[in-house]
Parts: C-alpha cells; structure tokens; sequence
C-alpha cells in the first residue's frame, strides 16, 4: 500500500514565535521538525504543502515534492501529489513539531474502519488528519476548525466514518512553548532556536 504524508504550512503558524525569536525563523524551524519526523516514518512518501510560505525547498530532502496550495482547504485534493497509486494520506499540520510518529502510524490503522481518522488538537481543531484517497468533498478537513472531529461526523453522510486518534497539542500563540517536552527526542531546530 502506498501512503502519502503531507507536512502543511502556513504563514499564520509563525504566531507562535516567543518573544526574541524570528518568527519566520520559528516557523521554518517547526515545518522542518515536522517533516523530518514525517519523511523518517516507513512506507510513507512525505510531501510537504506551503499555502504562501516561500522557501520550504530549503528545508525538503531531495526528491520530496513542495507544492503550492491557494489555502489550507485545497490539502487534500493536492494529494496524491503525482502518485497514482496512493491509496492513503495524512496531513499533519506544521505547527506540531513535537509530534510523536506513532500517533501517525495510530491515524492510519483507524483508516481499516474508517474513512477519515483524526488527531484531535488541544485546545481545538487537528493535528493530522488521515484519509483513503482519493477524498471524499465531504471529508475535506478544517485543521483550525474549533471542534473539527464534530464537524467532519455531521458532514459524513454516514456513521463511523470519522475515528479519532489519541489528541496532541499544537503551537499557536508563544505561551504554548511551554508545552514542548525536553525529553521527548526530535524537534531539534525548535529546540535550537528556543536555547
């Protein structure tokens, strides 16, 4: 089966830069925690999404597609991204850079039941949402979306469509830095921009 990972960005994610920090720079450093943890899982072809963030080649293995998008809703139907064949995406959202994979490889063990698989973001929204491609125009996701798992089960046009996955939290303003775990493995250029 082929999978298909893609690390969305957008220019708004760079909010949560703390006091003292570049926050093109932060936002830049999260994108590229949050691919490389995405481009080191298995069985996944990572891409990476800009909707108006210049510069994400520089961040980009070689070989890993960077495309353009008009807007954060046009996620999905960017995928597969020149690949036929897959069968099953992700998008997980930038602003994540701390993002344990497993909780990835959890989304698309719910998509053998499901359509749509979601990691629930704190506070709101998603994380990473997972789907059989091509995608349904229903299950289009709002990652901002304030209760996005509620959203995406009344558009379903059936029941357990929708699974969710357990829930992590995203950088949105610069007082959820503080929510970075230290001892958590990853996210070095975060970690480095922060030190």
């Amino acid at each position: 089966m082929t999978r298909i990972a893609a690390v969305l960005v957008t220019p708004g994610m760079a909010d949560a830069a703390p006091p003292g920090v570049d926050p093109a720079e932060f936002l830049t450093a999260m994108a590229e925690d949050t691919y490389e943890m995405v481009a080191g899982l298995e069985l996944v072809r990572p891409v990476i999404l800009s909707a108006g963030v210049p510069g994400l080649e520089d961040i980009a293995w070689p070989g890993t597609p960077v495309l353009r998008i008009a807007s954060p809703a046009d996620a999905f139907a960017a995928l597969p991204a020149g690949d036929e064949t897959a069968e099953e995406g992700v998008i997980v959202s930038a602003d994540a850079p701390d993002l344990p994979p497993l909780l990835i490889g959890k989304l698309f063990r719910e998509l053998g039941r499901a359509h749509l698989a979601v990691c629930p973001a704190d506070g709101g929204g998603a994380v990473a949402v997972a789907a059989r491609l091509p995608v349904p125009g229903w299950a289009a996701p709002d990652l901002d979306e304030p209760d996005a798992v509620a959203a995406m089960r009344r558009r379903a046009p059936g029941p357990r469509m929708v699974a969710t996955g357990p829930g992590w939290h995203r950088l949105r303003k610069p007082q959820d830095v503080a929510r970075l775990d230290p001892g958590l493995e990853g996210w070095d250029n975060t970690r480095a921009l922060l030190t």
